[in-house]
């Protein structure tokens, strides 16, 4: 295994953490996103990416931060969201798999949403289970890092996937 395909295992399992973390407390640390940044600035070197498509890959997720921050700003995401959905963002770039994270992460997201209301309208947050309490309280909002990460995770699997097993790097 190569450097290169060592440093693309770091996305995966950070995705998978993210999407743990915030299911289970509702926060997805700061030092993930960062971790993710610089493996992907680790993995473009080991693979020999040219600089011109390191700088577009760090314009996308330069501009998903300026739109994800607004988000924030209105309310509309959680902060380690929109940190997220830029470090998920480098990786992608200017591509359609970028695209196609993002769709994912909305249809993911509004599954999750939809399954959190049911589950809402049924149970009370008396399990006395904090995790389990605080997702099926009505005034907690959406652990959208476990539909960044899902999303994530498919879409890694057909873009970096190959070069991870082998096929090319």
């Amino acid at each position: 295994m190569t450097l290169a395909q060592l440093l693309l295992l770091v996305f995966p399992l950070l995705m998978l953490y993210a999407a743990v973390s915030d299911l289970l407390s509702m926060t997805i640390p700061n030092w993930l996103s960062l971790v993710l940044i610089a493996a992907f600035g680790a993995f473009a070197v080991a693979a020999g990416v040219p600089l011109a498509a390191l700088g577009a890959h760090a314009l996308v997720a330069a501009l998903c931060l300026i739109v994800t921050f607004g988000f924030f700003a209105a309310g509309w995401m959680g902060g380690g969201d929109a940190k997220l959905i830029t470090a998920t963002a480098i990786w992608f770039g200017p591509s359609p798999e970028m695209a196609q994270y993002v769709t994912y992460a909305a249809i993911y997201g509004g599954v999750l949403t939809l399954m959190l209301i049911a589950l809402r309208a049924v149970f009370k947050p008396t399990f006395g289970v904090a995790s389990l309490d605080r997702l099926l309280d009505r005034a907690t909002g959406v652990p959208y890092g476990v539909a960044l990460g899902a999303a994530g995770l498919v879409t890694f699997a057909g873009s970096y996937g190959p070069q991870l097993w082998g096929a090319a790097v």
